[in-house]
Order: C-alpha cells, then sequence, then structure tokens
C-alpha cells in the first residue's frame, strides 16, 4: 500500500479512504499480503485527472461503479470489429474531457445499452469514431448529452428497420455475398432521403 501511494503522489491515508469508498477495486491477496497493480495505479491517476476537472468523489464513485458493471470490449464488438467504423480507445479523463463534464453515471450506462462504449482494463473503447465525433459536435452546440443519447436509441431503431428492408431486397433478388458488395447503395439512398427529409422539415418551419 505504501508503494502504491508513493507511485501515486498520495498519502496512505488517502489510499485507505479510496478503498473504502470503493473508489478503486481491492487489492489481490495472498495470505496476509494484499498486491496492488498496474491497474490500481492507473484508477488512481485517473481519480486525480478527474478531481482536477471539478469532478467530486461522489461522482466519481459512481462512475466507477458504471465503469466497473460496463460490457467489455469482445461483448461490444460482437464477432468482430464493424466493417467500416473505426472503435476509439480513450481513458476516463478523455472521455469526460470530450463532452465537457457530462459523462454522468447515468450517460455513460446509456451509452453502454446502446453498445456505444465497452470497456478494457482501464480504457473505455467507443465503437465508433464518426459517432462519437458527431455526438461531441452535438454537445458543444449546446446539446444535453443525455438527450443526444435518447435520440440516439430512437434512430437505432430507425436504422435496424431500414437494415432490414435492405436485406431483405436483395437477398430477394441475389445472394448474401452481394450484401456487402451493395451496402454503399443502402447508405446513399438513406443519406439522400434524409437529406429531401431535412429540406421539406426546414421549409415547413416558419422563419423568426
Amino acid at each position: 500500500m505504501e508503494e502504491l501511494a508513493r507511485e501515486a503522489g498520495i498519502t496512505v491515508r488517502t489510499l485507505r479512504f479510496y478503498r473504502e469508498r470503493k473508489l478503486i477495486p481491492p487489492p489481490r491477496r495472498e495470505g496476509r499480503i494484499a498486491w496492488y497493480d498496474e491497474s490500481h495505479l492507473a484508477r488512481l491517476r485517473t481519480i486525480a485527472a478527474l478531481l482536477e476537472r471539478g469532478h467530486t468523489l461522489s461522482g466519481i464513485a459512481e462512475l466507477s461503479e458504471a465503469f466497473d458493471r460496463g460490457r467489455d470490449v469482445g461483448e461490444l464488438l460482437g464477432l468482430g470489429e464493424p466493417s467500416e467504423e473505426t472503435p476509439v480507445r480513450l481513458t476516463p479523463e478523455e472521455l469526460a474531457d470530450y463532452f465537457a463534464g457530462q459523462v454522468t453515471p447515468e450517460n455513460l450506462e446509456a451509452a453502454m445499452d446502446l453498445g456505444y462504449v465497452g470497456v478494457d482494463g482501464e480504457e473505455i473503447v467507443h465503437v465508433s469514431r464518426r459517432l462519437l465525433d458527431v455526438s461531441a459536435a452535438l454537445v458543444r452546440e449546446g446539446v444535453p448529452l443525455a438527450d443526444v443519447l435518447s435520440a440516439a436509441k430512437r434512430v437505432r431503431a430507425h436504422a435496424e428497420d431500414l437494415a432490414e428492408l435492405f436485406t431483405d431486397l436483395v437477398l430477394s433478388h441475389a445472394t448474401e455475398k452481394d450484401l456487402q458488395r451493395l451496402r454503399p447503395l443502402a447508405k446513399n439512398v438513406v443519406e439522400a432521403e434524409l437529406s429531401l427529409a431535412l429540406d421539406r422539415r426546414l421549409a415547413r418551419k416558419p422563419a423568426n
């Protein structure tokens, strides 16, 4: 414990307090000896970074609990990494910076439920660079992260329906091998229809 506290730049008393608050996982025990490793040091450094960013210990404890309950990367990515989306690895403090302090336990759990994020050791993995960047851009524009995630849940349902429609269409006239080759066509149709729908929506909106 003394070695861990020294490496983390904190006192043993502070480390004991963190253990009591369950901010760090328990050590591995061999008889009366408690062994700490790099994962404990990484968690302590994360706590320090989040405290510097204005998070409270209670908030960090809730985030740590949600983080520990999170889906691992294997579960998140299923049989393999997405064929077109690029996963992004982030530390918890980097994720907090991305969303301007709106990474609450509730928002983290919502993102995990959507399958947007998973955990890999002390890192968080977001399944899609594009979705991460768009979500962060909306938050920077003043849209609360909770609302972004709520909308994402609705978009997910519509996207599943569109994917099923396109799959059924292709398989009724071609083979399963053609699905991967023809998927850009489906994306083009959805993008064009969404663009036209936005045009119609904006045209109906009264001018301020």
